[in-house]
């Protein structure tokens, strides 16, 4: 026996119409086309699926058991019919995000609580992308989106600029080096830097200024989480560098000073990277946008 949904659909609509005319104007067919149909499922079935002698139109017991299946196939199927609907509408979809920017979760976490409001049916997730090749990954479609500070050249991946900011040298309000209108590289010699657990090209402050000095820290240590790394601070035992979204209250604390590094300072740029394929779809480009403008507003504080 070979079923289609059509089929499916037959039997739950003369069942709901009670008659084969009614029926074939619910699903748009001429009666007699509906009629064959008809004849045709019942051939193959082998049984008789109505009791023709009744008015309305009757299902026999194996119409009825036709029937049980349809009422528990069709609403499936009706309902991944939407799904691929609201996919090409760009309505819904698969949202999941990897970082290579480990103090970033600061301002996307305020970005995804907006984001959900507006894009409810899109399944997000956010993934740490410091412990597996986020690019690659966007590659194999397993996530969707990167946030990353180092643009490539890649087949197929758009990396899309979102904001600039600032790495800022943070310390105790009575540290030595609180005095200073800027930090430089040499006034890292004999400081602890407390840091993030990540590679040295991850960090700023290893990137942008020691690293091209030729200058080493007298000791690094690795805190895992932003708080801890401020209570470090605040408490003498080491000082920091971290983004200016980051620091958004702390330049209003009397246990902190910050201060740019070197007296021109330094700017870097946060990216999106998504496949090109993906960039213009509605909710991709939503969430972009408020990328683009959130961490701003926390910038400013």
């Amino acid at each position: 026996m070979h079923l289609e949904f059509r089929h499916l659909r037959t039997i739950r609509a003369i069942h709901l119409a009670g008659g084969v005319g009614k029926a074939a104007d619910l699903l748009n067919l001429t009666q007699s086309a509906l009629s064959h149909q008809l004849k045709g499922l019942e051939d193959q079935c082998g049984v008789e699926l109505f009791v023709r002698r009744t008015k309305p139109l009757r299902l026999s017991a194996a119409g009825m058991k036709l029937l049980k299946l349809a009422e528990d196939v069709l609403p499936r199927i009706d309902a991944l019919e939407d799904e691929f609907r609201a996919l090409i509408a760009g309505k819904s979809g698969r949202l999941h995000i990897a970082i290579e920017c480990h103090a970033c979760f600061e301002w996307l976490f305020p970005v995804l609580e907006k984001f959900r409001h507006a894009w409810p049916d899109v399944d997000v997730d956010i993934r740490p992308g410091l412990a597996f090749g986020a690019l690659p990954a966007l590659a194999r479609e397993e996530v969707d989106l990167v946030v990353s500070s180092d643009p490539e050249e890649i087949e197929g991946v758009t990396f899309i600029p979102l904001f600039d900011y600032e790495p800022r040298f943070v310390a105790a309000a009575n540290h030595p080096l609180a005095s200073r209108p800027f930090v430089e590289a040499e006034d890292f010699r004999e400081e602890v830097l407390i840091t993030y657990p990540v590679e040295r090209t991850r960090l700023d402050v290893f990137t942008g200024l020691l690293t091209p000095a030729k200058v080493e820290p007298r000791a690094i240590r690795q805190v895992e989480l932003t708080a801890v790394i401020l209570l470090l601070v605040a408490s003498g035992r080491g000082v920091a560098v971290l983004p200016d979204w980051v620091l958004r209250e702390v330049k209003y604390s009397s246990d902190y000073v910050t201060r740019p590094l070197t007296s021109k300072g330094m700017t870097r740029r946060l990216y999106a990277a998504t496949r090109t394929d993906d960039a213009t779809k509605p909710f991709m480009a939503h969430v972009l946008r408020l990328a683009r403008t959130e961490p701003v507003k926390l910038q400013r504080g």
